[in-house]
């Protein structure tokens, strides 16, 4: 933990008096549930320091049992009355950890709290780290304020709400239309499935009170300067104030400079040591407001030296440079989801825990995918070495692939700018984050170019990604491509860096660890040998376009399953690791060597066409033995299907709903052990050989795709003559069909 907060963590333990009637919540019961889940204390959940870089020592924790009940619009606010149910805040309304676990649009919450007699003289701050979506505060039956906005933290001064003595009484109301307003909202839905999830409803992060000065600081904005080896660092105040800042190297300073509040001040760091994912280095620095010999107010922080930015040498290829030096940013789709705690995470070592199993896996970057997480999370992003792709959470209505953008309500389009204000200001100083997402694909997408270049504009020291697949408007830093499962990379470019915002998504549910019965991925993985793989293929087609052609990051999909998606790399409730940890890490840091080499064994159309017979009505059941005779099929050349479809090599066009295609192809012996189906198919398709069911798989690919082979149809191959027999079933969109067989070596060491 990082220096004092240990210490302010012990001490909010010690001031936190303990709201009655702990004993009346209960955990609700989800479908997953993580082993964190019995961790959580309901007098003392998530009780660590909320905000690591603006630290005072005394602070009060409001985290807790607190009194609920729902609301409806005209309900008059409940103020001295007893509620009838009990909810653990901070976790949402229909989390299981809230106790509630049930959906949500308007809520009461209530608790009492008694402020601590030291802190006399003091102003008294209440915050909330987030609300998700609008909140109205009563302090002693007083309206304190009201805030819009469900990812970013807000405060209050209470002080002159406060009686002098007695309970104080909170009453916190929330309204939150999920859905149904144009609000930022990221993939909560009102009825989850597919890619949309269990929405957060009210308070999901902690709150706490703090005592401060009159003249305090409010605000820190610190910008790392790494060609002059100095650090920039802006001192708000709520009142005029002189300022000293000292950074340290541990225990050794470093520099001290004073001035003003609202000054740029600028403190030099000599030999510097550079922030990077392989050396997160974190200067300690101390912040104090003085009058003559006096401390007002004083807060302790941290920053970090690092430097991003997108180049090309000469004309080449645009590469996204970390300190000067082009760094393949190699990591996953982080949705941010807990099966028991929904936005917020059981605990602080849960929280941990994400960022360390991402850097055990051997990525060094991540995309926080349109959520925005508690400052603790950054921080140990911070402190563990993980670059941050930043999504803005989107909202409002989507518009289709390609398309102009939506034209938003002058409100929507108000409260969307404000919120992406507020993100960017919010987490500002956290070396960890390197880029701002501004849109995910079409997803509320409007007026791209300029939002592009107001977020650029906003914050100069990192990189803008316009949009993240989908509908690339030429502007932004880098071009980013979205492909599944991929690999690929966007078009050459001297001004923008190419990135494979999302690509992956192999699906492989663990029995016993999934949200829903029924699960999907956007290819399936037979095992955890066949995904680790799958997974080592797809990274060296991606350190392949790194080489040949300046790929700069690429994002895989995704880190952990989320309710029915099981394309993690872990499940879920982050209890199985579904990849062979040691080789993933190797691959990912670009160690290609465990990765298997292909060896064709039946060549697909892909490269050069070849015979099949085939047939567009449905033929005899036995179509798909070995010895069914196919003499008065049609003949044509693979692949089969219509121009225009991605990654197809059409030959021979096939535009009815289903097709029927057989070839036959000669084995040496000993060679059908190791074989692996190659193929690409829109949509649905099942595959035989000797009449053996293979491979059957709905949906479709975008490319040639390795699928595992059932042992039994590995079985039924033999020496000689062998028959391969495909069913492709049309529903929609482009269609194609064709496949062959490769064997995959695995190099010896």
């Amino acid at each position: 933990m990082h220096r004092l907060a240990l210490a302010a963590a012990l001490a909010a333990l010690v001031l936190s008096p303990l709201p009655a009637r702990t004993a009346e919540w209960k955990a609700a019961k989800a479908p997953l549930m993580t082993r964190w889940a019995k961790d959580v204390k309901p007098e003392a959940p998530l009780p660590e320091y909320p905000r690591p870089q603006l630290r005072r020592e005394k602070w009060l924790n409001l985290n807790g049992v607190w009194q609920f009940a729902f609301a409806k619009k005209d309900d008059p606010v409940p103020f001295g009355k007893d509620l009838p149910e009990r909810i653990l805040v901070p976790f949402p309304v229909e989390s299981a950890l809230s106790g509630i676990m049930k959906p949500a649009e308007r809520v009461w919450y209530r608790r009492t709290f008694a402020v601590p007699a030291g802190w006399a003289d003091q102003r008294v701050v209440l915050h909330f780290g987030a609300v998700d979506w609008e909140t109205k505060v009563w302090v002693n039956g007083k309206l304190i304020g009201t805030h819009e906005g469900g990812y970013d933290p807000f405060s209050f001064d209470i002080t002159d709400a406060l009686k002098p003595k007695g309970p104080q009484e909170i009453i916190v109301g929330v309204y939150d239309p999920t859905d149904g307003g144009f609000q930022p909202r990221g993939k909560q839905v009102r009825k989850p499935g597919g890619i949309y999830y269990v929405p957060t409803t009210g308070i999901w992060q902690t709150v706490w009170l703090e005592p401060v000065p009159r003249t305090r600081i409010e605000k820190l904005k610190i910008v790392p300067d790494v060609d002059k080896k100095s650090v920039r660092v802006t001192v708000h105040t709520s009142d005029k104030a002189s300022v000293r800042l000292t950074a340290r190297d541990g225990k050794e300073v470093v520099a001290t400079v004073s001035g003003l509040h609202g000054e740029m001040l600028t403190l030099p760091v000599p030999s510097p040591k550079l922030w990077s994912p392989e050396a997160p280095f974190l200067y300690d620095l101390t912040v104090e407001l003085r009058k003559g010999a006096t401390t007002l107010d004083k807060v302790e922080s941290y920053f970090g030296l690092r430097k991003i930015e997108v180049k090309a040498e000469g004309k080449g290829q645009a590469r996204i440079l970390l300190n000067g030096k082009a760094v393949f940013q190699v990591g996953p789709l982080d949705q941010g989801f807990w099966p028991d705690g929904l936005y917020t995470a059981p605990t602080d070592a849960a929280l941990k825990y994400d960022v360390e199993i991402t850097k055990k896996l051997g990525f060094n970057m991540t995309r926080k995918h349109v959520k925005v997480e508690p400052a603790r999370w950054y921080y140990w992003c911070d402190k563990l070495g993980l670059l941050v792709w930043q999504d803005m959470p989107s909202g409002d209505k989507s518009v289709d692939p390609g398309k102009a953008d939506m034209v938003r309500s002058p409100a929507s389009a108000k409260q969307y700018e404000l919120e992406l204000d507020r993100m960017i200001d919010g987490l500002h100083n956290h070396p960890c984050i390197v880029t701002w997402v501004v849109f995910n694909e079409g997803w509320g997408q409007y007026d791209t170019a300029r939002i592009t270049a107001w977020t650029k504009k906003r914050d100069p020291t990192r990189l803008v990604d316009c949009a993240s697949g989908w509908n690339d408007r030429g502007v932004g830093d880098v071009h980013d491509v979205h492909d599944y499962p991929g690999p690929s990379a966007p078009p050459f470019s001297n001004k923008r860096a190419g990135v494979l915002g999302e690509f992956g998504g192999l699906g492989l549910g663990v029995d016993g660890h999934t949200w829903t019965k029924k699960t999907w991925g956007y290819q399936g993985a037979a095992s955890k040998a066949d995904l680790t793989r799958k997974y080592e293929r797809l990274l060296q087609g991606c350190w392949k376009l790194h080489r040949e052609r300046q790929l700069s990051a690429v994002v895989y999909t995704q880190i952990t399953d989320v309710e029915s998606e099981a394309n993690g790399l872990l499940t879920y409730d982050r209890a199985v690791i579904k990849v062979d940890l040691d080789r993933i890490a190797a691959v990912n840091r670009g160690d290609l060597s465990r990765v298997p080499v292909v060896e064709v064994v039946v060549p697909t159309s892909q490269e050069k066409g070849l015979p099949w017979r085939y047939a567009l009505e449905k033929p005899a059941g036995d179509w798909f033995k070995a010895d069914f005779d196919d003499s008065k099929w049609k003949s044509g050349v693979g692949g089969f299907g219509t121009k225009g479809t991605p990654g197809a090599a059409v030959r021979t066009e096939w535009k009815t709903n289903n097709i029927w295609a057989r070839r036959t192809f000669a084995l040496p012996k000993g060679a059908h052990n190791d074989l692996v189906l190659l193929m690409h198919h829109d949509d649905d398709a099942e595959v035989y050989l000797n009449g053996v069911l293979a491979v059957k798989t709905a949906a479709w690919t975008s490319s040639y795709q390795e699928f595992a082979i059932r042992p039994e149809a590995l079985a039924a191959l033999k020496p000689g003559k062998n028959v391969l027999a495909i069913h492709c079933l049309q529903r929609t969109g482009g269609q194609y069909i064709d496949a062959g067989l490769i064997r995959l070596r695995v190099p010896k060491r």
